[in-house]
């Protein structure tokens, strides 16, 4: 069976889609829960109660129990964890990480996984750690590339086949192990070995592992990210252009009496209140969940309908092409997204050339909105603007626009531009009446291009002090360039 995966809609380098499974189709993005086989919490045919299209599951724990090994191959694997949609299975490739070997080969694993029933399965890749050597890392990464060819001869049957990338926090390597997966050419992309770096709290690193691992992708490729099952980081995640998330996070956290929200994790015993409307939230107060005989399944049941909620989030603000605001209203819940939002936007260009050129409204958040892709496709776009005659460049509506011969909006972080694209997106954007310091910068820079692009042309600056900004002294030494002051709010 070849991979079918549809993009329906896009905003940023997030998308929604459809992947085609031997099982039935899955609207991307979504979050597959991870089914222990020996330990389940909530039983994989409740699932879909929570809005789970796709589970994973652990083949290499099934084949090395007996009972569990021989149920599979009997029955197949999906009547061993009693659900009739899409499954994957990782291949040891997590135990390999903690244990340092496990007792498959990859090929032994990838005829395991065919032979049970997996929807897709993952080769048994090397997760290099983040921060060793570039010497191990692409030693590692190597092997892996090696590993995942010898498993694309392997798979002859409907199973999809997973080509995990590596190279541990090299970006280079990232991206070379990316470009050398997809000219082979599998059916989903996980980024692999990010777990450490987000249990550090290394989302900036994170968004470099995936900027660059996406570089080296065809960009319609479906990729999965690897252990990210907090729902505070899929709206940036999902806007770096990931589909598929894996989440053991809502039992493994229940466990530890820990209760998930989009902004962060609580420990239930400090509660006084659910701030949740869930089922389980909406059934119980805070002391009766505490005391409750089932408190971990509880936990973990709450922990899944956020998880679900805080993904349908995204996908309407993918829908609403506003997914980037939601990203940064995320990013502010920990200072280290608000890292990783800074460090998301150095590949502004990048996410350009993702980015839909038409939208609603661009709203702006705060000081990392003036970095967003459109402010830099308007800067791109300055050249097409032609402009000759006496200009007058305002910031507020006034009754001296018949005397010049073109009038441009000023308005941070965008620039300068005609009062004819004043409803046009993003020029619609709604912003902060008094701008603060990124967004007078970025409008400054713009509009100093496009007097240095429009020498013939006479600019008259009609100003407040709140627009006041060092770069102004520039544009007051260009030879084509007045001011006039004025105090008018």
């Amino acid at each position: 069976m070849s991979s079918q995966f549809d993009i329906i809609h896009k905003d940023a380098a997030g998308r929604i889609g459809k992947l085609t499974t031997p099982h039935g189709v899955v609207e991307t993005p979504t979050v597959m829960p991870v089914i222990n086989p020996n330990i389940q919490t909530i039983k994989p045919s409740d699932m879909r109660e929570f809005g789970a299209e796709i589970l994973i599951t652990n083949s290499y724990i099934i084949y090395r129990k007996e009972e569990l090994r021989e149920k599979a191959l009997k029955g197949g694997l999906h009547a061993l964890l009693d659900f009739d949609g899409p499954i994957m299975t990782d291949s040891g490739s997590f135990q390999l990480s903690v244990y340092g070997e496990v007792e498959v080969t990859n090929e032994l694993i990838i005829d395991f996984q065919q032979k049970i029933g997996s929807d897709i399965g993952v080769p048994l890749d090397i997760p290099t750690p983040p921060d060793v050597s570039y010497e191990r890392a692409k030693e590692e990464m190597d092997i892996t590339i090696q590993r995942l060819k010898d498993a694309r001869e392997l798979v002859k049957g409907d199973m999809l086949l997973a080509g995990p990338v590596q190279g541990s926090t090299f970006r280079e390597l990232r991206e070379e192990c990316a470009r050398e997966l997809s000219d082979v050419g599998f059916d989903v992309y996980p980024f692999g070995a990010v777990v450490p770096l987000m249990e550090s709290y290394r989302y900036a690193d994170l968004v470099d592992v995936i900027a660059s691992a996406k570089k080296g992708l065809d960009p319609t490729a479906p990729v999965h990210l690897f252990g990210a099952g907090h729902p505070m980081m899929f709206a940036l995640a999902v806007a770096l252009g990931c589909d598929l998330f894996d989440s053991a996070a809502y039992a493994l956290y229940a466990k530890d009496r820990r209760y998930i929200t989009s902004r962060g994790t609580y420990h239930v015993d400090t509660l006084k209140y659910l701030p949740c409307s869930c089922p389980v939230c909406m059934a119980h107060s805070a002391e009766e969940l505490k005391k409750a005989h089932n408190c971990t399944e509880l936990l973990a049941r709450h922990n899944l309908y956020v998880t679900f909620q805080e993904m349908r989030e995204v996908k309407q603000a993918i829908w609403e092409g506003n997914l980037l605001e939601l990203v940064e209203q995320r990013c502010r819940s920990h200072p280290r997204m608000l890292e990783a939002l800074k460090q998301m936007y150095t590949y502004s260009p990048w996410l350009e050339e993702c980015d839909p050129s038409s939208k609603s409204t661009f709203f702006y958040c705060g000081p990392e909105s003036s970095k967003r892709p459109e402010v830099l496709r308007f800067n791109k776009q300055l050249e097409r603007l032609t402009i000759k005659g006496s200009v007058l460049i305002r910031a507020y509506p006034t009754k001296k626009d018949s005397d010049y011969d073109n009038v441009l909006i000023f308005k941070p972080p965008l620039g300068s531009y005609p009062q004819e694209l004043a409803e046009v997106y993003p020029f619609n954007a709604e912003v902060v009446r008094n701008p603060d310091y990124e967004s007078l910068e970025s409008a400054y820079m713009n509009t100093i291009r496009l007097v240095e692009l429009n020498p013939d042309a006479k600019f008259t600056f009609l100003m407040q002090d709140k627009f006041e900004h060092p770069l102004m002294d520039r544009l007051r030494g260009m030879d084509n360039f007045m001011f006039f002051s004025s105090q008018k709010e």
